[in-house]
């Protein structure tokens, strides 16, 4: 009884988790405040903007780092290359959760 509890619960969670890391393109983009990084997701084409010097951070749900690059200009395209799933994105202080389907 308690471990059909348990996967109810985590069935449950999953399925909200599921609607909460949907990537949705960001319509912000280059045009932005010059200071401000920003991070706009394509597909798993990724592109940063006002982040030179900076390190991009993926990480894993369970918080396993999955990829490093260095941001070497200010504006950045990298095509990540990743798994189906769910990610996080770190760069500066910018910090967006994103879905590879």
């Amino acid at each position: 009884m308690v471990k059909k509890t348990l996967l109810l619960i985590l069935a449950a969670f999953l399925l909200h988790t599921g609607n909460i890391c949907r990537a949705q393109e960001d319509k912000r983009g280059p045009e932005t405040e010059l200071s401000e990084t920003s991070i706009v997701v394509r597909g798993s084409t990724i592109s940063i903007y006002n982040a030179n010097g900076s390190t991009l951070e993926v990480f894993s749900l369970t918080g396993s780092k999955v990829s490093v690059v260095k941001i070497d200009s200010n504006e950045k395209t990298i095509d990540l290359n990743l798994k189906k799933g769910c990610y996080i994105l770190k760069v500066a202080k910018v910090v967006r959760k994103i879905s590879i389907c």
